[in-house]
């Protein structure tokens, strides 16, 4: 029986500019939830991307001075492809909307939507934002304020609108409104945190209006197979990159193994999208719907979500040259509640880097490396009988999987690694109130017990870290990998990518003889001043 499948996606970014943590953060949950289910020994397709097309991207590559596709090109290999390297995305495919694979896919799904007449020729008068490339309702525009004064605004996101007519084809969304409703309700974790889905809920209940999926002021974008005068709504081409990766209209057999998608992660500012018009698109066609839309909240910097007219729009590369990657990614994925907004700031990074992570657990694994080294020349001692709290470590260890594991099936990656941390903060108590150098010295006097008790000790810190490294190899890759080697646990086990969650709590994994060496600080002391 083959392993189970887990696809998960980002929703693919403007290049319009550079990167920003807002950016790295949704990357960064994605790949947390794609090593954690590898470790499940899922096979797991995680896929990111880049959308090119559109009206913004136009203007900015005009004023630049180069074409849409230079553009592009140029911000995709110097900025996009190098932050994923930057936070250590472990994606399965990177796609980008200007591919042969992507066109041709987007071409032949909407000439099946259009054969089974769910498109039609009409004309467009009204507002559009090409901010967020999106068309606006009379009743979503209001006048502008402040920097904002003499335009017209959406309330939706606060982007600025402009008024156009142009003869557009149409998708009739409005037919969905009913089938979509009753999907909500049969299907009720299929939007989530609950105030995305309330938003969805809602919004659908005031009504659809058919929605234009194309445009012909203008040529940067797929061409519209049967009129070459128009090319495809951003938004209508971008959200079928979920589809295009996967081989529809081309591979068949592996588009049929991998759809739907387990989980689309995306920003709350476009849930609509995802779990309104990408839903609609796919009934319509007779395809499977994604099991689950989750929309996380905003980044906030100083109390105010990330802009570049605010200058607060940080990049990732920023945090990571101080911190290093595995501390970015921790960061993120510990300190803000996904699914919420969450404020940052440099202070508390640093306060969370030194307290959590050299003091807590670097500290941890260089102390447990020490003694064995200092006690018994670096290799790992037999252990004796274990008592109540030897007993307390390994129930802690099953009762952290657990919530791990439920936690991650919630898509709340926070409650996962703070089902973790529990172990930690269990290894340190433990080394606190055993004592093993009091415990030691007994055992060098000549007792015979104390020497039993004290490769105890070891041993069980040993197992406890060897745990750790496993549970936190999709959070913090890099550190636990040097953990993994320190506790010579790839010869004595093998590969820590090959370890499996479920498998963590069984004992006594680390044989006797193992050679344990002390490794550099996992997380050294950064002088921030």
């Amino acid at each position: 029986m083959p392993d189970p499948t887990f696809y998960v996606t980002t929703p693919i970014y403007y290049v319009n500019d550079a990167p920003h943590i807002g950016h790295g953060y949704t990357t960064t949950i994605g790949d947390v939830l794609a090593r954690w289910h590898r470790q499940r020994g899922e096979q797991v397709h995680y896929l990111t991307g880049v959308d090119e097309h559109g009206q913004k991207v136009l203007r900015k590559a005009a004023a630049a001075g180069v074409s849409p596709q230079d553009w592009v090109d140029r911000l995709v290999e110097t900025e996009w492809k190098p932050m994923l390297a930057t936070i250590d995305a472990s994606n399965d495919d990177f796609i980008r909307t200007t591919e042969p694979r992507h066109a041709r896919g987007v071409q032949a799904f909407w000439e099946r939507l259009n054969e089974a007449g769910a498109v039609y020729r009409g004309e467009f008068s009204g507002w559009y934002s090409v901010g967020s490339e999106e068309f606006v309702g009379d009743d979503d525009v209001r006048d502008g304020e402040g920097d904002d004064a003499g335009h017209r605004v959406s309330v939706l996101d606060g982007s600025r609108v402009e008024h156009v007519t142009e003869a557009n084809y149409f998708f009739r969304l409005s037919d969905f409104q009913q089938r979509l409703l009753d999907f909500y309700d049969a299907h009720p974790d299929f939007v989530q945190p609950a105030s995305a889905r309330n938003e969805v809920v809602s919004f659908v209940s005031r009504g659809l209006t058919d929605l234009s999926i194309s445009r012909s002021t203008f040529d940067w974008g797929i061409p519209v197979p049967w009129d070459d005068d128009h090319i495809f709504y951003v938004w209508i081409e971008a959200l079928l990159n979920y589809v295009t990766a996967v081989g529809y209209g081309q591979d068949e057999a592996r588009f049929d193994r991998l759809w739907p998608a387990d989980l689309h992660i995306v920003g709350k500012d476009i849930v609509r999208f995802h779990a309104i018009i990408w839903p609609a698109m796919l009934m319509a066609a007779g395809l499977p719907v994604p099991h689950r839309v989750f929309a996380h909240g905003w980044i906030l910097v100083g109390g105010q979500k990330m802009s570049k007219s605010k200058a607060n729009g940080i990049h990732p590369d920023q945090i990571v040259q101080t911190f290093g990657s595995d501390a970015y990614r921790y960061y993120f994925t510990r300190a803000l509640t996904f699914g919420n907004d969450g404020s940052i700031s440099w202070e508390d990074i640093g306060a969370r880097y030194h307290a959590e992570l050299a003091n807590g657990f670097g500290n941890l694994a260089s102390r447990v490396a020490a003694m064995i080294g200092k006690y018994h020349g670096g290799v790992l001692p037999p252990a004796g009988a274990g008592g109540a709290a030897e007993a307390t470590i390994v129930d802690g260890v099953v009762g952290a999987v657990a919530d791990a594991e439920a936690a991650i099936d919630a898509v709340a990656p926070h409650d996962a690694v703070a089902a973790v941390w529990r172990v930690v903060d269990d290894l340190n108590g433990y080394v606190t109130d055993q004592a093993p150098w009091t415990v030691a010295k007994a055992a060098a006097d000549g007792d015979e017990a104390a020497a039993e008790r004290l490769a105890t000790i070891l041993v069980t810190l040993a197992e406890g870290l060897r745990a750790l490294a496993v549970l936190l190899h999709p959070v913090m890759p890099k550190a636990t990998a040097v953990l993994w080697d320190s506790l010579g646990a790839g010869d004595a086990i093998g590969p820590l990518a090959d370890q499996r969650v479920a498998d963590v709590a069984r004992w006594g994994q680390l044989p006797a003889g193992t050679r344990v060496v002390k490794s550099d600080a996992l997380f050294p002391r950064i002088d921030l001043d």
